[in-house]
């Protein structure tokens, strides 16, 4: 399977520290958040991702082109045909990394049907932002999505409201409700899988597309969104406060999310 990961937005609400690099890009401990959760993916067998870029998209392909450099130590013969030899092979050499433009100001539904044709032969496939890490089984979200025989499946995750609340009903979102004005709902936490065959009756190509609009409304509506109910570890990136709390438990060492270690 693939794993489709939102890279494009402009992240405004950390626009002070992201002024220069895209979101994706922030690195916690050491490495881009992006990193992390393809790391996650990938310790679940996960290898193969599509990369839905946008804003200052071109950081993000100069980062996987140059990855191994970047993340192995090297000796190189300088001349006019420099030589480079690695020293050791990385983990990730089997990651298969597909580098999509899907435009700068273009909403998240119009990202994804702008990657359809990176998915074709696919029964299912993962979605997710770029700026969140959990230490959810991946796996197990797939079989349970499987199981449900529905559309879509999102992750609940419990946190203090502003994100995309849920009104959950025997397994299925009965209602996406953008804003919640209440706290400790479940809200959407981002991982997502979705049948390949039919998701496309909900995501037309248009560029103005908000997926968490009437994309998600319309397979409630219709019955056809799962929830998995997740009640571990979860944490977005999306403002300065957040950035430097993902660090810092790096630097204490308390990453629940660093299920591959």
């Amino acid at each position: 399977m693939k794993a489709v990961i939102l890279c494009g937005g402009q992240g405004t609400r950390i626009r002070e520290i992201s002024e220069v690099i895209p979101k994706p890009m922030l690195p916690i401990g050491g490495m881009p958040i992006l990193w992390h959760i393809m790391k996650e993916f990938a310790h679940h067998g996960v290898n193969e991702f599509i990369l839905c870029l946008g804003y200052k998209g071109w950081l993000i392909k100069e980062f996987f082109l140059n990855y191994r450099a970047m993340t192995s130590d090297f000796t190189i013969r300088l001349g006019s045909h420099a030589v480079m030899d690695f020293h050791h092979a990385t983990p990730e050499e089997h990651w298969r990394v597909t580098c999509a433009d899907t435009g700068e100001n273009t909403l998240t539904g119009g990202r994804i049907a702008r990657v359809r044709h990176y998915l074709e032969g696919e029964e299912h496939f993962f979605l997710t932002y770029g700026d969140g890490v959990s230490d959810l089984d991946i796996q197990d979200l797939l079989a349970f999505h499987k199981n449900s025989g529905l559309v879509g499946t999102l992750t609940g995750v419990r946190v203090a409201g502003r994100f995309g609340s849920l009104e959950i009903e025997g397994g299925r979102v009965r209602n996406f409700e953008e804003k919640p004005a209440h706290s400790m709902s479940r809200v959407n936490g981002g991982f997502m899988v979705f049948d390949n065959f039919r998701i496309w009756d909900y995501l037309p190509c248009q560029d103005d597309l908000v997926l968490e609009q009437a994309p998600l409304r319309g397979m409630a509506s219709d019955g056809q969104l799962g929830v998995y109910q997740h009640n571990g570890f979860w944490q977005c990136m999306d403002t300065p406060r957040e950035f430097q709390m993902l660090n810092e438990m790096c630097a204490t060492g308390r990453t629940p999310w660093m299920t591959w270690k």
